[in-house]
């Protein structure tokens, strides 16, 4: 049994255009729009065979990858977005295809740009020019190469403009001028001799320190994939079946809808790349069968914006973050996977509780026991198409590469969503898939699957044929990876946009210099503050510690704001290259760095006034959308504390023997929970009946105690917790006295 929906699937489309700048595209001609739709086609099967059969050499496949999002961008987005720019008007002279002269310029150039160093890697010869192999030219780039560096750099952040907004552009352009005029800088500290022109388009046009580097080699070979695999495998049904298993789960319990929508919303999130996607492909069901069963609109949305963001920080894919973090680190994918489990179970637990608590405020039912799904009717419709997803995490968690890992999931979601006995040509994907194991199990293929995984694998293809499930035609799966592509456009031009970042800071330092000045701020602010609050007799509120706190505050704001409106994986690059010099200077572990920036700015998608996440909820909410995105800020407390956690305590992340032992791991996870837990009371205003006045403000105080990781914290936060215990036991038992009987 599917959850009944009141919005119809054109409403869905139009809200997720206009919160999701990825697909808010321009209507081209019919011509045109069909190339464009084959050519996104070839570029996901492009991506789909190199995941499998072997990437090209990286400045190959990356010229490749930026290639298609030149194409593909400007083609698809006006220079200027605005209703007159987005629709389509035939009878332009200077639009071919409804597409102004110059975006074919800029499609060119930028393409001509991402093949050069391709075309002259070896060195050309001919035509009047003469260019040496591209490791004589590095550190001193001929004329030519500095024309399609300047180009490549214009165009990749006219690109990043286009999808994403302005804000990402001007932080780099901000950087750009630093790393060109630093020996004018106003400040001695942040001044450097400053590079020219020529040097920096040099170190940011050739692999691997810029545009060229390591963020766009995992974005290309890694994160377009899992994009790709979260739409197709949405699209085969997975995300249904994901929805009707958290109505079973969590359905029958108080405030049912809403705390379906958070199960849901974790487990898709297990799957999409974006808040957004998850916002509306999940909240199209349950914000309004929340809104029916009693919850404010603004609530119901914010609900579904915190739990979609949540997604983000879920293992095992989190956005592909997860990805790029272990690259970064050079440490095996699994140390993020289990470092990630405890504190992306606290945000839920404070959305859960939070959800639970202002249902029993408003008196809100649950879903009545024949409104849920029954189990053997869900498991019997829809088993099959969890196949695709454990072959992907068998395969990942087997210590195979993730673009492999992605290259059998999605293959196994064409087997099992599109394949049928009853079309013999569709056959061809899985025998060829089968061949594909089993080639890869033999001598023959290097270092192949080892027999156990090939025959799991194996399996896998063979059972997911057995089903007797729908199967789609492959014009949806055609059309699954034309929004996959579309889905990846926003991701990839940030990402190459952040590689200027990345360069800019490997050239100038200004990494390290920024974390300088955070410390140093800090440190004044802590004299001032330590005068206040020093008489305290802890020492918590030594300088010292004032010091390090404020740092990550500032640290922490500087995250929110700057991962304003960016996605995931590209304000993760971001961050990380900027705040992660301030956290080391603090002495914190690279881990619980890379970890702390990633969460800070995943709360940015749920930080009025910039949360298309919660604006997208509002749409379908119906609600006021600033309103919403405070209820969303309200309802992810917990990921908002629990990165202060786990930096001043890294037992939480289990992974770091230096710092972990099992006392040391339970007594901070336990009393971080129960924190969370009684913040979430205080911000409900209920917990055994309603919480009022001074005892919600010592519930939240004895809340933030716990989540703090001191012992001396927590029976501090015993003694606050008390009397809001007695008060609530004594108020629910007059609640339960009959009144005396008159007469």
């Amino acid at each position: 049994m599917s959850l009944n929906t009141e919005i119809d699937q054109k409403t869905l489309e139009e809200i997720e255009k206009k919160y999701d700048t990825s697909l808010n595209t321009r209507e081209n001609g019919p011509k045109i729009t069909r190339v464009i739709y084959w050519a996104t086609v070839a570029f996901a099967i492009y991506h789909l065979w190199t995941a499998g059969f072997g990437t090209p050499v990286d400045y190959v496949h990356m010229g490749i990858h930026l290639s298609g999002l030149f194409l593909f961008i400007f083609i698809g987005f006006p220079l200027f977005k605005s209703a007159n720019n987005l629709a389509y008007n035939p009878h332009s002279t200077f639009k071919p295809g409804n597409i102004p002269l110059y975006d074919w310029v800029f499609a060119v150039l930028g393409i001509a740009a991402s093949m050069f160093l391709w075309f002259s890697w070896t060195g050309f010869s001919g035509f009047g020019l003469d260019i040496p192999e591209q490791m004589l030219r590095q550190g001193n780039p001929t004329k030519i190469d500095v024309f399609f560096g300047t180009i490549l750099i214009l165009t990749v952040l006219e690109i990043a403009r286009r999808t994403i907004g302005f804000v990402l552009p001007l932080i780099i352009l901000v950087f750009m001028s630093y790393a060109l005029f630093g020996p004018y800088m106003p400040a001695q500290i942040l001044r450097h001799p400053g590079v020219n022109w020529v040097q920096f388009v040099n170190n940011m046009y050739f692999p691997f320190e810029g545009i060229f580097g390591v963020t766009l080699w995992v974005v290309s070979t890694v994160v377009f994939h899992f994009v790709l695999f979260g739409v197709v495998a949405q699209r085969m049904g997975l995300g249904q079946f994901f929805v009707d298993n958290a109505m079973m789960l969590a359905g029958r319990y108080t405030g049912g809808p809403a705390k379906v929508s958070v199960v849901s919303s974790a487990f898709f999130g297990t799957i999409s790349g974006s808040s957004i996607a998850n916002t509306v492909s999940t909240g199209s069901l349950t914000i309004p069968n929340m809104k029916r069963m009693g919850y404010p609109g603004h609530f119901a949305g914010g609900v579904e914006a915190a739990a979609s963001a949540g997604g983000q920080i879920t293992p095992p894919i989190m956005g592909a973050a997860s990805f790029l973090m272990a690259e970064y680190l050079e440490v095996p994918y699994t140390t993020i996977v289990i470092a990630a489990i405890v504190p992306a179970t606290m945000h839920y637990i404070g959305v859960m509780s939070i959800v639970h608590f202002t249902a029993k405020r408003l008196g809100l039912r649950s879903y009545a026991k024949e409104e849920l799904p029954r189990f053997i009717k869900v498991w019997r419709g829809g088993w099959f198409t969890i196949i695709p997803l454990i072959a992907l995490l068998v395969v990942l968690f087997s210590g195979y590469s993730p673009n492999m890992a992605a290259f059998m999931g999605l293959s196994l979601c064409i087997v099992v969503g599109f394949c049928s006995f009853r079309k013999p040509l569709t056959l061809i994907a899985p025998f060829g898939l089968l061949a594909f194991i089993f080639w890869k199990a033999s001598p023959y293929s290097g270092e192949g699957f080892s027999p156990e995984i090939a025959g799991v694998l194996a399996a896998c293809v063979a059972v997911s044929m057995m089903h007797k499930g729908e199967r789609k035609g492959f014009s949806e799966l055609f059309d699954s990876f034309h929004v996959g592509v579309q889905y990846a456009l926003a991701v990839g031009a940030a990402s190459a946009a952040v590689g200027i970042v990345v360069g800019v800071i490997n050239t100038t330092g200004i990494g390290f210099r920024l974390g300088f000045m955070v410390t140093e701020g800090a440190a004044d602010m802590s004299v001032l503050f330590h005068a206040l609050l020093g008489w305290i007799p802890s020492d918590t509120f030594s300088q010292p510690s004032i010091q390090q706190f404020l740092s990550l505050v500032m640290i922490a704001i500087a995250c929110i704001l700057m991962g304003a409106g960016l996605p995931t994986t590209a304000l993760y690059i971001m961050l990380v290259s900027v705040a992660q010099p301030a956290l080391t200077g603090l002495g914190v572990p690279p881990l619980a760095t890379h970890m702390f920036v990633l969460y800070y700015g995943v709360i940015s998608e749920i930080t009025p006034p910039v949360c298309a996440s919660a604006y997208a909820a509002a749409g379908i909410a119906n609600a006021n959308p600033f309103r919403t995105g405070i209820s969303a800020f309200t309802l992810g407390l917990g990921k908002l504390m629990v990165p202060m956690v786990f930096v001043y305590a890294p037992t939480m992340l289990i992974v770091l023997p230096e710092y972990f032992t099992l006392t040391s791991f339970l007594q901070v996870s336990l009393t971080c929970a129960l924190g969370v837990f009684a913040i979430a009371t205080a911000v409900s205003g209920y917990y055994l009946t309603p919480l009022k006045g001074l005892w919600r403000l010592l519930m939240a105080i004895a809340g933030l105690l716990l989540v703090a990781p001191s012992g001396s914290s927590d029976l501090l936060s015993l003694v606050l917790f008390a009397p809001v215990i007695l008060q609530q036991v004594l108020s629910q038992r007059r609640e339960n006295t009959p009144a005396p009987s008159a007469g």
